[in-house]
């Protein structure tokens, strides 16, 4: 059934179409912007090309991809839990790492300007928002609630399980 005004859904597409997603950027300043998302960041170089005219490009290794579409209302909420105000672009890249306080201190040492120190949100990650070379506004996050499911296994016994009582 079809309601005016709403577009049909396309055919349903194969599982897993897409084998890669590739976030292509430009960078005024070529290596200071290699320097800080290889070296600072740690992402690995997969491959490099140059062509005529001075043409470059790297391609670094970001580990598993995924495209977040957020509506206006998202993107505003997010930012104020993140940040307090509105302060990011339309695009914003955000890269999981194990340390988030650690990583947000080498990127701003490598030359990133901080926008918001690292801060828990409420849906268990710690975030920090950085002004990134390239001219691109970044998130550096922590999963906490994974690693707080990591500590809680580490930490198990044998003892069994608290039991609760029945319902009344």
């Amino acid at each position: 059934m079809t309601h005016p005004g709403i577009p049909r859904s396309p055919a349903p597409a194969p599982a897993h179409p897409v084998r890669q997603l590739r976030l292509v950027v430009e960078a005024e300043d070529f290596e200071a912007a290699l320097a800080f998302y290889r070296d600072a960041l740690g992402l690995p170089e997969e491959a490099a090309y140059s062509g005529d005219g001075g043409a470059r490009v790297a391609i670094l290794d970001a580990g598993r991809a995924t495209l977040e579409i957020a509506n206006p209302q998202q993107k505003r909420m997010i930012d104020d839990v993140e940040v307090g105000r509105q302060v990011a672009p339309r695009i914003r890249v955000a890269f999981e790492v194990a340390d988030g306080r650690a990583v947000t201190d080498r990127l701003v040492d490598a030359g990133a300007t901080q926008v918001a120190p690292p801060t828990v949100t409420p849906w268990q990650s710690l975030n920090s928002r950085l002004d990134a070379p390239a001219d691109l506004h970044i998130t550096v996050f922590q999963e906490l609630a994974d690693e707080t499911a990591e500590n809680s296994e580490d930490t198990e016994t044998d003892a069994p399980a608290p039991t609760t009582p029945p319902d009344s």
